[in-house]
């Protein structure tokens, strides 16, 4: 049982890596302002696609990853 948890973390853990890593960056802070991006809040919520999925995923898979976890470290 603790070995197949232990796979599954790892197998988490990696998800987690690449997932994070597919996001796009965002623009910061007040050089975004400075150049007076046309993204707004409401726009960006509006669009779907491969952003919010990844954002959807990554949350997901690290409250697997943290579950799995604490599960592991009462095992």
């Amino acid at each position: 049982m603790k070995t197949l948890l232990i796979v599954i973390e790892a197998l988490a853990s990696l998800a987690l890596i690449v997932v994070v890593l597919l996001q796009s960056g965002k623009e910061a802070g007040l050089s975004g302002a400075l150049s007076g991006s046309s993204d707004s809040y409401l726009s960006k919520n509006k669009k779907g696609g491969l952003d919010q999925i990844l954002a959807s995923s990554t949350k997901w898979i690290a409250i697997v990853w943290v579950v799995i976890t604490l599960v592991l470290s009462l095992v």
